[in-house]
């Protein structure tokens, strides 16, 4: 009987624990009509939290509100002149910051970590790298700033492309290095998807991908800025491995190789254009050679050309009859232009 009441205080508290943040002035009864208690129980649970340091009050007795209590953050800086190694910079000062994690956890954290600030040593260009970690007892948030040539505007330089979007939409699909020889392109593609939360905010653009959503999400800010921001936040008991997340790239008959992409077709579209033309379709199917899989995903794509769809689903597809290129979220407009294509 104790083993139960037990089993339910620790529900409770995760329960708490997960929807504070947006119910903090309310929680006491969402907990209550949740598991059907009293909420003089739950203010049991409430107390216990704010004395672990989980949680915090605020307000007064009759109106009081909680939140998640966070831990002072931790700031470091170090000048690129001093020939920075991101495996040094974790082991010194980060991983001491994050040790109470689960294996788990630490692992994904040490891969993502040490993979963006790799990429701002050999590409940032810039003077300062700043790293911010905050703690809860729910996640844990690192933010990464450099304030070197800006991550979207060095790739659309160094490969050449129509404009910083391109970059990004190139980012979304992996593989994309401006320096083969010492970087296989996939450390920001894995590290989105490691997440819960990624985003990349440089120059006049912010790339943001959320755990859940199939591609990356655009946005656009009026007022640039310089350098690149990097923002990662991961629960603090996930249960996600970086295994997990690497086998869901790769194919079953290749489970080593990063041979399987998702192609956000939306990010196509520059400004009000449709998709309508070959040019739009070519710039899409840039270096999605390099997969066996292609997933082409239409989320927010209404419509597309006879043109735009004959260049993916008729040409491109006849040159590389080995790679399969399964299609989803597509309305009805655009399904019936790809069969169209396909002459069905």
């Amino acid at each position: 009987m104790a083993g139960k009441v037990r089993e339910q205080g620790e529900k409770v508290r995760a329960f708490i624990l997960k929807h504070v943040e947006h119910h903090g002035n309310d929680i006491a009864a969402l907990a209550a009509q949740k598991f059907d208690c009293s909420r003089q129980a739950v203010n049991k649970h409430i107390r216990r939290l704010i004395e672990e340091g989980a949680i915090e009050k605020s307000g007064n007795r009759r109106l009081p509100s909680y939140r998640l209590a966070q831990s002072p953050a931790r700031l470091f800086q170090y000048p690129f002149r001093d020939r920075l190694a991101e495996d040094v910079i974790w082991t010194r000062d980060i991983r001491s910051q994050l040790e109470m994690l689960p294996g788990n956890v630490l692992s994904l954290w040490h891969y993502c970590f040490t993979e963006m600030v790799n990429n701002a040593i050999d590409h940032s260009g810039g003077k300062t790298l700043s790293i911010e970690l905050r703690k809860t007892a729910v996640n844990t948030e690192i933010w990464i700033r450099d304030d070197g040539v800006g991550i979207f505007r060095k790739i659309q330089g160094d490969l050449d492309l129509l404009d910083e979007r391109q970059a990004i939409f190139e980012l979304s699909k992996g593989k994309l290095t401006t320096d083969p020889a010492n970087h296989s392109g996939q450390g920001i593609f894995f590290t989105s998807r490691m997440l819960d939360k990624f985003a990349i905010l440089s120059g006049g653009l912010f790339l943001d991908h959320e755990k859940g959503n199939t591609h990356d999400r655009l946005v656009e800010r009026e007022q640039p800025r310089a350098g690149t921001s990097v923002i990662m936040e991961l629960g603090n008991h996930t249960a996600r491995t970086t295994r997990k997340v690497f086998d869901e790239y790769s194919s079953k008959d290749d489970e080593y190789s990063f041979n399987k992409t998702v192609v956000p077709v939306t990010l196509a579209k520059f400004g009000p254009d449709e998709l309508v033309s070959r040019s739009q379709a070519k710039r899409l199917l840039a270096r999605v050679d390099q997969f066996k899989i292609v997933v082409f995903d239409f989320k927010d794509v209404e419509s597309i050309g006879q043109a735009f769809a004959d260049e993916i689903f008729r040409v491109f597809a006849r040159r590389h009859p080995d790679i399969e290129m399964p299609v989803v979220h597509a309305t009805k407009q655009v399904r019936d232009m790809i069969a169209r294509a396909h002459g069905t």
